[in-house]
Order: structure tokens, then C-alpha cells, then sequence
């Protein structure tokens, strides 16, 4: 790639980042997480923004991100992050995140998950969406529904159970790692 063509798509995605992090400066307990990744030839420069507080009795939340490789799909969700995992280390990011609130919920009936997929999104109804491509980068602004219960007997921040919102591959590709980014989270 040119360094010409990197730097503008990098300059796209640092402003899609920046937008969508001042439209959540609302709420005070927003955060965002990112990370650079490199696929081929092509830089992709990661960003998620979503609340980092929740509502222990559960709420729906909006998260956004950008920078995503249109080719390759993600869902979105609330995950148990892994043991060996330091979410601020991508170099530790080994293992998938998991379990993740609704599982892999392919058919979008929980809504605890969003997939994110330009190619098949039609298949899996209202929990699912193709990027917002721009420029050949995607961006994602999607809707989930948290609670802290991941699944039976694993409550975030019970037993040491941490939590995140997440993108990670979907089940195209649920071994790639490159697409995962953590927001970690807090239930009050």
C-alpha cells in the first residue's frame, strides 16, 4: 500500500473514532478501547467505544467502532475475558472471548449480541448489520442488551469473573484474533 493511501485511510479512521467517541461523551462512564492491527498489506487502526458502568439489572447500550476490515465479520457482545488476557496487551489476546452473554446468537434472538457482516447479514434479522463502509474501512454504531449474568453460574465480577464489551470474529473465522478488542466493564 502507499504510504499516501495509508495515512489518509488511518486519518479516515482516527476522525470516524473521534466522531464517535464525542457522540457518546454524554454519558460520563463511556470509554474506548483500539488497537492497530496489520492483515496483508492493509493497517486497520481498531476502535470500540462503549459505557464501561452498567446497570446490574441490565440495560441496552449502543456501541460503536471503526476502523474494521469490511471483508471479515465480528460480533459485537458482552465476554468473559479469558485468564492471561490484559485487555490494555493485545500481544496477550490468545485466546477468544468467551462465554459471551447470548453465545453465539447467529439468529439474533437474544439480543445480548450484534453481528457485524457486509456479505451475510441478511440472514440473521434485526441483531445484525453490514458495516458502514467508508472509504473501504468499516464502521459500526449497533445496539446490545447487557446484563451481568454471562451464563450459568458466571456473573461478572463474581469470583473473579471480569468482564468486557467486545468485537471479535465471527464464526467465519472464530479462531482469528485479529478483530478483538475489549472495553472492560463494571456492573453497579
Amino acid at each position: 500500500m502507499r504510504p499516501t493511501a495509508l495515512l489518509a485511510r488511518t486519518a479516515v479512521a482516527g476522525l470516524a473514532a473521534a466522531a464517535l467517541t464525542v457522540g457518546l461523551a454524554g454519558s460520563a462512564s463511556a470509554a474506548t478501547a483500539g488497537r492497530t492491527v496489520t492483515v496483508g498489506s492493509a493497517t486497520y487502526n481498531l476502535s470500540v467505544t462503549a459505557p464501561s458502568t452498567l446497570a446490574a439489572a441490565g440495560e441496552n447500550v449502543t456501541v460503536t467502532g471503526s476502523g474494521y476490515n469490511i471483508a471479515k465479520g465480528i460480533y459485537v457482545s458482552l465476554c468473559v475475558i479469558p485468564d492471561g488476557v490484559d485487555t490494555n496487551d493485545s500481544s496477550t489476546f490468545t485466546a477468544k472471548p468467551t462465554p459471551c452473554l447470548g453465545g453465539q446468537d447467529e439468529a439474533g434472538t437474544t439480543g445480548a449480541s450484534h453481528w457485524i457482516n457486509s456479505d451475510w447479514y441478511w440472514l440473521a434479522g434485526s441483531n445484525s448489520s453490514p458495516y458502514t463502509n467508508v472509504g473501504g474501512v468499516g464502521s459500526f454504531s449497533v445496539p446490545i442488551h447487557v446484563n451481568p449474568n454471562i451464563a450459568s453460574g458466571v456473573t461478572c465480577g463474581q469470583n473473579g469473573v471480569k468482564c468486557a464489551i467486545v468485537t471479535r470474529a465471527d464464526h467465519f473465522d472464530s479462531n482469528n484474533r485479529d478483530y478483538d478488542v475489549y472495553v472492560p466493564v463494571t456492573f453497579q
